[in-house]
């Protein structure tokens, strides 16, 4: 069984990406009422396009109230409104379909998808990610990996963060996808990877989106060609426990549907309910 390798974000100075690089990024931020931590990130991302790690910075934002995308274009963001890319698709169905839209904008032969509320941004994040694509020839997909605290008033325990990560994506990867069981943030929504390899894969909508892919690149590329970047850690708003009800159900939805596809289950005898994208190199607007 081939072993998912591993990097540090250490082994990747901007300086090293700026010099060693041959092909183009793209990075692109999906925000959703991130107005408070996008302006860095933003100023972290176009700090790097001026040193010649990236080309493109893109926050692709669902209509935030808050002011994220005028905060994001204020610090030097390329902005899209998600309902705005690929209008014929219909209603925008969460993170995943914004994402899906969002690469018919991004012009990288690289492409890294970053999370816009995380709150200890700095250059590891997207440095980490683009190193063993830009650095190498031998890897396709990268996921990130981190240590998450839990922050419960002004007390932060080092652990208890990435409640579903590690109760519902992480069992279930061991139980059926035995080759991705190193993956240590399976939902991290930290990923880089080919332009050519992203738009070969559906794109699973809403919170289905990072345990979809990371199956999916699996059978587009195979443990061989992905890998993970140690990004440390990762810092974040946490939700209630009510509210990560609905993410568990869609990354067991992820993981059924594509058994089925498998054969390894009955065709709807499950009945996951997932709703996807097509690949985008076959996608098409109707006439």
């Amino acid at each position: 069984m081939a072993q998912i390798r591993s990097f540090r974000h250490s082994e990747f100075a901007p300086q090293r990406l700026a010099v060693e690089r041959r092909r183009s990024v793209s990075v692109c931020v999906p925000t959703r009422e991130t107005a408070g931590s996008i302006g860095p990130i933003v100023d972290t991302l176009v700090g790097l396009r001026e040193a010649g790690v990236v080309d493109q910075v893109v926050v692709v934002d669902a209509a935030s109230a808050d002011g994220t995308a005028r905060v994001a274009a204020e610090h030097g963001a390329e902005v899209h409104q998600e309902s705005e890319l690929l209008p014929w698709a219909g209603p925008v169905l969460g993170k995943g379909d914004a994402m899906w839209r969002g690469l018919s904008v991004l012009t990288g032969d690289v492409v890294c998808f970053l999370d816009g509320d995380t709150l200890d941004f700095d250059e590891r994040f997207p440095c980490g990610l683009l190193g063993p694509l830009l650095c190498g020839d031998d890897v396709r997909f990268v996921k990130g990996m981190f240590r998450r605290p839990f922050r419960v008033g002004e007390v932060e325990l080092p652990e208890g963060g990435g409640r579903v990560n590690e109760l519902t994506a992480r069992p279930l990867l061991a139980r059926f996808y035995p080759e991705l069981v190193d993956i240590r943030q399976p939902l991290a929504g930290e990923v880089a990877s080919y332009r050519t390899v992203l738009e070969a894969l559906p794109f699973a909508t809403g919170y289905a989106v990072e345990m979809a892919m990371l199956i999916d690149a699996y059978r587009e590329v195979g443990a061989d060609s992905m890998a993970q970047a140690d990004l440390e850690t990762r810092r974040n708003r946490h939700q209630p426990l009510s509210a990560l009800v609905p993410m568990a159900a869609a990354v067991l939805a992820a993981v059924t549907d594509r058994l089925e596809r498998e054969g390894r289950v009955t065709p709807g005898s499950i009945g996951s309910g997932l709703v996807e994208r097509p690949p985008l190199k076959s996608a098409r607007a109707p006439h």
